[in-house]
């Protein structure tokens, strides 16, 4: 039997029927990975409604890489604008009950569309469906994202505001993302963790199928101001999450340290920066110190100590 990770529904429910997916494949600049993710796509078990590649201003081939495949997908194509802004494009566009999400350079398991429409059929008060992911490091397994960020079940509007812990890459209602206005696209990173913030904050909720049906790619690429940015975009957006006005006194505080734990991880990376652009790292019992203290100081409620407020982006 397969294991969901749901939320108590809020009313009895019935088994509704399995929705429609478009699988939305963003690009920019990703032909030598933009192949093999579009064939994962294509080979689905339960096969999608439409698999649509948007095209964000490359400036690589796109058309050539995918002359193979072209028959069987749809090929958007829109000025650069960033991540969020082929999401949005490729939504607005799609024709299926959901969206689901896929990297360039990422691949699904041929199970996961049958696996999200199964969960969904279950549950059709979920708006944000998503499965466990296998975290690779230079095509190694190194990990699940479930294991390093557990799902939340019990208590989604704490959850998010603690970590992004539904990941990058769900399968979202379509008609409710666009509803409350798509990916922030001045986000160029955490526009995935601010979606679903806003998503869960205007009543929806996540359910997951607890088996790694997807590959996400980690490969020797991340610079150090990468990392910054995006420490720096999940501060934006838990500030962001303060104007909330359904926020409860608890949800304030939980906020407020979720907030002081990113923006001591901020300053933990920076002194890592400094580091390294100086050509002297910081010896290990430094590095130590330095994390010890930053774990000091998330200093809110006991259950955020007890969680790794992380975005999808480690």
């Amino acid at each position: 039997m397969t294991d969901f990770l749901v939320p108590t529904p809020k009313a009895a429910l019935a088994r509704g029927p399995v929705p429609s997916f478009s699988i939305v494949i963003r690009t920019y600049n990703s032909t030598a990975t933009l192949p093999e993710a579009v064939a994962s796509a294509l080979a689905q078990t339960a096969p999608a409604l439409e698999v649509i590649v948007c095209d964000d201003g490359s400036t690589d081939d796109v058309a050539g890489a995918l002359s193979e495949q072209r028959d069987h997908i749809r090929l958007l194509r829109k000025p650069n604008g960033g991540g969020a802004s082929a999401l949005n494009h490729a939504a607005r566009a799609a024709l299926g009950d959901f969206v689901a999400i896929l990297d360039a350079d990422d691949v699904y398991d041929p199970r996961r569309i049958e696996a999200l429409g199964l969960l969904a059929a279950e549950r059709p008060d979920l708006d944000i469906v998503t499965t466990d992911v296998h975290l690779e490091v230079e095509g190694a397994r190194v990990a699940s994202f479930n294991a390093s960020t557990p799902f939340v079940v019990d208590d989604q509007r704490a959850g998010i505001l603690r970590s992004c812990f539904v990941g990058g890459w769900p399968a979202v209602r379509r008609e409710r993302v666009l509803a409350i206005g798509g990916w922030d696209e001045s986000l160029k990173i955490a526009n995935d963790w601010d979606c679903w913030l806003r998503l869960i904050f205007d009543g929806a909720a996540a359910g997951l199928v607890n088996e790694p049906l997807m590959s996400y790619r980690i490969r020797d690429r991340s610079l150090t101001s990468d990392r910054l940015a995006s420490l720096t975009e999940r501060i934006v957006v838990l500030e962001r999450a303060r104007k909330q006005p359904s926020l409860t006194p608890d949800e304030r505080r939980l906020l407020g340290a979720s907030i002081r734990w990113q923006r001591s991880r901020l300053r933990l990376e920076s002194v890592r920066a400094a580091s390294e652009g100086t050509r002297r790292p910081l010896r290990l019992g430094a590095l130590r110190a330095l994390e010890r203290l930053a774990h000091a100081r998330l200093d809110g409620p006991s259950a955020l100590r007890n969680k790794n407020p992380a975005s999808t982006q480690a």
